[in-house]
């Protein structure tokens, strides 16, 4: 894959992973797509025969992988990060399909950093790690069977992310936040919202959630984050 390629600048985010074998095999689908860099948040020992044998000619993705102890750690630097999910939920709304994702994601590679997060095998990614994502991407499937391997959902959202990017689309010159920065001002938000007393200070989560998704969905620059931030510390001084 050509060094300039624009997909260098997508990490698929293996977190919680149970099996050897299906990091192998997400490692042949990557390599497939022309996809190169690999994040895994919590894995097994996964350099062995079984993950060498179904990575199938791609050993050099899992050995440059690079190994985490959370999904924060594994979102720092990055500018834009997606959640895979099947549980589309009542209260999550930033939901798209994965063409749909590809099509927003690809004029943005230019200039930005992109994650797409997918959770283990069993429960996938759970509440806490769904709100460090600014966007979700569902797999459409039968309603008789939703369950896919993980392997598979990584196949497609990659063939989606390959194709979009293959069509030419004129790149965008935003330049996202860095998503710890905008986790930063998820924290300063909460903070403020619970001094002026807008959220229960035992149960803040349930309306930083929908927050999240607001903000989420505006896909704040480094500006952006700044102005707010702003805003927040002068609510404080006055509160105080």
């Amino acid at each position: 894959m050509p060094i300039s390629s624009p997909l260098n600048n997508v990490s698929i985010v293996l977190v919680d992973t149970r099996t050897p074998a299906n990091i192998g095999a997400t490692a042949r689908c990557m390599m497939n797509m022309g996809m190169s860099r690999l994040v895994l948040v919590n894995p097994p020992k996964y350099l062995n025969e079984e993950s060498v044998k179904l990575a199938a000619g791609a050993d050099n993705i899992l050995t440059q992988a690079v190994v985490t102890a959370s999904l924060a750690d594994a979102l720092v630097g990055q500018n834009l990060v997606f959640g895979t999910s099947r549980h589309q939920g009542r209260l999550r709304k930033n939901i798209r399909s994965p063409r749909e994702a590809a099509e927003s994601i690809s004029p943005l590679l230019a200039h930005n950093k992109i994650a797409i997060a997918f959770g283990s095998e069993i429960n996938g990614l759970d509440r806490r790690e769904l709100s460090l994502c600014h966007e979700i991407i569902s797999i459409p499937s039968s309603r008789s069977f939703r369950s896919l391997n993980l392997s598979h959902a990584v196949m497609i959202v990659a063939y989606e992310l390959f194709c979009a990017s293959a069509t030419g689309i004129r790149p965008s010159t935003a330049e996202l936040a860095p998503a710890e920065d905008v986790e930063d001002f998820y924290h300063h938000l909460q903070e403020t919202l619970l001094m002026i007393e807008f959220l229960e200070q035992d149960h803040p989560e349930k309306i930083m959630f929908s927050l999240r998704q607001i903000f989420g969905r505006s896909r704040l620059s480094g500006r952006d984050v700044r102005i707010l931030r702003g805003i927040l510390s002068t609510i404080q001084r006055f509160m105080k």
